[in-house]
């Protein structure tokens, strides 16, 4: 209900992934990492608990538009964003991708962003799809949370590699 109850973006804001972090609160605005040019970012309108939005901090509108730093930094950030999942939330597996162009290709705002969405087998895979309807075990704010602590543990200087979870197998 927190979830289903709470405005989605703070009053009066038109531009979401240029203003969210200027708020000078990555709680609040859902920010859990920050790089030089780019950051991560909780989908708020998520597919899978933990979806995460690789976004540059230029608002451009297609991956041409990038300079080259910004492609590189904004390919770290969809590895960043990788393993904080695997760390916090051990999926089975990822999508990773980009919606180019207008809604028809899925995309709501006209600014670059690249999602990261953590995957288990049996998910609720349809119904964003079939049932425009979405699922959300945990609050964001939880989920934040999650993510923050093991983005904490992933930079510290004593931080261990992230094994991914294996993969369950199916017995027929």
């Amino acid at each position: 209900m927190e979830y289903i109850e709470a405005p989605q973006y703070p009053a009066g804001m038109k531009r979401p992934f240029t203003e969210l972090p200027k708020l000078g609160d990555d709680r609040a605005a859902l920010i859990v990492h920050r790089s030089m040019l780019s950051y991560l970012i909780l989908n708020r309108f998520p597919y899978n608990p933990g979806h995460l939005l690789a976004v540059p901090f230029r608002e451009v509108s297609d991956l041409e538009q990038l300079t080259p730093p910004e492609r590189a930094d904004l390919l770290d950030e969809l590895i960043i964003g990788q393993r904080l999942l695997a760390r916090a939330l051990r999926p089975e597996g990822f999508n990773i991708g980009f919606n180019l162009g207008s809604a028809v290709a899925g995309g709501s705002i006209p600014h670059l962003h690249g999602h990261i969405v953590p995957r288990w087998n049996g998910d609720n895979n349809f119904m964003p799809v079939i049932g425009k309807t979405r699922i959300l075990p945990q609050s964001l704010n939880g989920i934040w949370t999650k993510l923050s602590a093991a983005a904490e543990e992933l930079f510290s200087p004593s931080a261990k590699p992230v094994r991914q979870r294996p993969t369950s197998r199916r017995h027929s």
